[in-house]
């Protein structure tokens, strides 16, 4: 059975603080999720003071104070992310971060994850891709933003810096928050699967539970989506997250999409099998024909059940003589 892989998608949700993160963990085990994924960060690392705020950034937070400033409020300190991991471990789900600048990355190698997910704002940082690629770890590389050839520059430093081939998988991403319906572009996500012949994804932004279900049965193997505990939270994400019981909702349909996807090898499956005598339909007499009497398109018809000759053998019946009497609806033999 194809498993898709879900990441719920914690983020800087917490708002700077570890309570809130611990209970973002409980919500993604209760739902289900493969792993929970958070952002690590030294905000003084990953932008200048005089970085602006992105628009959706503005519209959820206000047009008051620096990027820089709204990040030291909303993300943790490096020397949590420790203790957080050990407690995913013991809830039995898979801990992932995305670093934003190399002091977090070097801090998430040392975990020895079994992912490093790569976010789209970084896909053109050669020395940070080049210290990834260098691991040869299992990579998710989201693309918002990206053009083909941004992304086949990318995929080449990491896989040039020693990572295989078959250990990466893409995520399409419109990276907008919301992100609006007509920019998703999902099918975009078979060309990233065409082009690079690598593992595909879809990272969602958009409001909603539809279009990461949609994902999962075009052939996602990993979906990526926010939650939150409360989309009323002050912050920059909470508007474009999933609440719990959302994102509870979401995974009970990508399990149910996994499960129906099947191997694709067209047959007849063990709960049919019981149908088709009640289903399809015999050659039987359209009424009383006597013995001897030639079989025609007039006296002959075709009806439930489906136990006798099939009616794909019309043209073979057609002009043999009766061997005995059969009477209206019985099945005819030959």
């Amino acid at each position: 059975m194809k498993r898709t892989f879900i990441i719920a998608e914690a983020g800087v949700n917490h708002n700077g603080q570890i309570d809130l993160a611990y209970k973002l963990i409980n919500e993604a085990v209760k739902a289900g999720a493969d792993a929970v994924k958070f952002q690590t960060a030294v905000p003084e690392l990953v932008m200048t003071e005089y970085a602006t705020k992105a628009e959706y950034q503005i519209t959820n937070t206000g047009k008051e104070g620096s990027q820089i400033e709204m990040a030291k409020k909303i993300h943790l300190p490096l020397e949590v992310y420790k203790d957080l991991k050990e407690y995913c471990e013991k809830k039995n789900i898979i801990f992932l971060s995305t670093p934003f600048d190399m002091k977090s990355l070097e801090l998430l190698l040392s975990f020895n994850m079994l992912y490093m997910k790569i976010p789209s704002g970084e896909i053109t940082n050669y020395p940070y891709l080049k210290r990834i690629g260098e691991q040869n770890m299992n990579v998710i590389i989201s693309t918002g933003m990206s053009t083909l050839k941004d992304v086949e520059e990318c995929l080449d430093l990491i896989i040039a810096s020693g990572t295989a081939k078959e250990k990466i998988t893409l995520l399409h991403c419109t990276t907008e928050y919301p992100a609006p319906l007509k920019e998703v572009n999902l099918k975009a996500m078979l060309t990233l699967k065409n082009t690079f012949g690598v593992n595909i994804g879809y990272s969602d932004h958009t409001q909603g539970i539809e279009i990461s279900i949609a994902a999962a049965a075009m052939g996602a193997t990993v979906i990526e989506k926010h939650f939150t505990l409360d989309k009323r939270m002050e912050g920059p994400d909470h508007v474009a997250s999933l609440e719990p019981f959302e994102l509870t909702e979401m995974i009970r349909c990508i399990r149910n999409v996994d499960l129906a996807m099947g191997d694709g090898d067209k047959q007849i499956t063990a709960s049919e099998e019981k149908n088709i005598v009640i289903a399809r339909k015999s050659i039987l007499a359209a009424y009383d024909i006597e013995e001897g009497e030639e079989f025609t398109n007039e006296n002959m018809n075709v009806k439930r059940p489906g136990s006798g000759i099939n009616p794909m053998r019309w043209n073979e019946v057609i002009g043999k003589k009766a061997k005995r009497k059969f009477s209206k609806d019985e099945f005819i033999e030959i």
